[in-house]
């Protein structure tokens, strides 16, 4: 493979990928607008006029902001690949380390991630304090912002810079086969995280307490026993600190699993609806769809992986995107900036996987409580976070990993 013929497969899925894009989310406006007079008829009693005109808005917005977005990003793209970026980066960094050093790697992951988020900075600001705001989600302070930005950043570097060393040292030290000793160690770590996550960082950002509501308690510990699940506690979050928009979670791996609710979803719901979404997050446990995604996971990164070994060693890898030096470094930027426009044909499948596990719990949710208490706290959580309910049909089975509103609607009350 020459050069060359790298540039052209590089330009072509990237600018490929990036048309498809655009073009289904000009789908989606055109039919969400076109729908933005009239509610759905299924919905006709639970949420008024005011509430979906709003969401047909919230969702115009978010499409202008990732139209915006996706430019935004394919420019960066382009100036750190063939504009000659990275090997700026590559050349500006190397007057302060041995480029053949470990350390210089480090330093240039430093150096692109301080550039990417100055690059997407104003982008982010935009949708936090303008978007968020004018719809009545945002609550993120300037002071809480930042406290998150230096809390994240410390974290990354405490965290992030020790892992990075060890990948880049595996990949100089073991030889052809680096990738599998690298695969392995990042699938341990993911695991890990999924312990430590939500004992140790996720408290940094977020207040979590024991559920108080001691009738509501009762009911959901109930619900545990009957569906055979044992947690390490049932936890509120304080959700409302930085967002309106209210939901419900599992998180940690084992005997780690937390239940999560926040603060401002128990604010919505009343009990027999709150019991109906938890026994719709247990089905995705009683399903083991984490442990699938997980496996998945596993495997795709594993291929991905194998490809990373062997592009590492084609000239034309490098000199096809736009950079001369070679590094360990430079070889892990470069793949991951390939994957976000090679990989996106996945992204329908993806989805239709994600929908296919809601619908089993969805399932599982209606054999254990109420198909109405769970059609009434989705109309809820629907209204009040401003989803649309009439996406284009095209856009939703690309995207979503929900099944459109009124598509799961229709099964729940089918089940009723």
């Amino acid at each position: 493979m020459t050069h060359l013929t790298m540039t052209a497969l590089f330009l072509s899925a990237l600018l490929l990928s990036s048309g498809i894009r655009l073009w289904l989310s000009l789908r989606q406006a055109a039919h969400v607008r076109g729908h933005r007079d009239a509610v759905p008829v299924e919905f006709a009693g639970g949420i008024d006029l005011a509430s979906h005109q709003k969401a047909a808005d919230y969702t115009l917005a978010k499409g202008r902001h990732g139209r915006f977005d996706l430019a935004w990003g394919l420019v960066w793209v382009l100036l750190l690949t063939l504009g000659g970026g990275l090997q700026l980066m590559h050349d500006t960094v190397s007057t302060v380390f041995d480029p053949t050093g470990l350390w210089h790697g480090i330093a240039l992951f430093g150096l692109l991630s301080v550039s990417g988020f100055l690059w997407e900075l104003p982008g982010s600001l935009y949708y936090t304090f303008s978007l968020e705001a004018r719809f009545g989600f945002n609550k993120t302070t300037a002071a809480l912002f930042l406290s998150d930005l230096a809390k994240s950043t410390l974290i990354s570097v405490l965290i992030g810079a020790p892992l990075l060393w060890c990948v880049l040292w595996l990949m100089r030290s073991m030889g052809a086969h680096w990738w599998i000793w690298t695969w392995g160690v990042l699938i341990a770590f993911n695991l890990a995280a999924m312990v430590i996550y939500p004992v140790f960082i996720a408290p940094l950002f977020n207040k979590f307490e024991p559920l108080k509501d001691e009738a509501l308690a009762a009911r959901v510990t109930q619900l545990l026993s009957r569906c055979g699940f044992r947690a390490k506690g049932l936890f509120v979050m304080d959700g409302s600190r930085r967002s309106g928009h209210g939901n419900a979670y599992f998180t940690g791996f084992g005997a780690a699993k937390r239940i999560v609710f926040y603060d401002t979803l128990l604010e919505t719901l009343n009990p027999d609806e709150v019991e109906a979404v938890l026994a719709h997050e247990l089905g995705h446990f009683k399903h083991r769809h984490i442990v699938q995604r997980v496996a998945v996971f596993a495997l795709l990164s594993f291929i991905l992986f194998a490809l990373l070994g062997w592009l590492g060693q084609q000239d034309a890898f490098f000199n096809g995107l736009g950079v001369s030096s070679r590094s360990e470094a430079l070889t892990l930027i470069l793949f991951s900036l390939l994957l976000a426009p090679f990989t996106f044909p996945l992204t329908p499948l993806m989805s239709y996987w994600s929908r296919k596990h809601e619908f089993e719990a969805d399932a599982y949710a209606v054999a254990h409580a109420r198909a109405d208490d769970l059609v009434s706290a989705l109309v809820k959580l629907y209204r009040d976070n401003a989803s649309t309910l009439t996406p284009d049909p095209l856009h939703s089975l690309f995207y979503d990993s929900h099944p459109p509103a009124a598509i799961r609607i229709a099964h729940l009350k089918a089940a009723a």
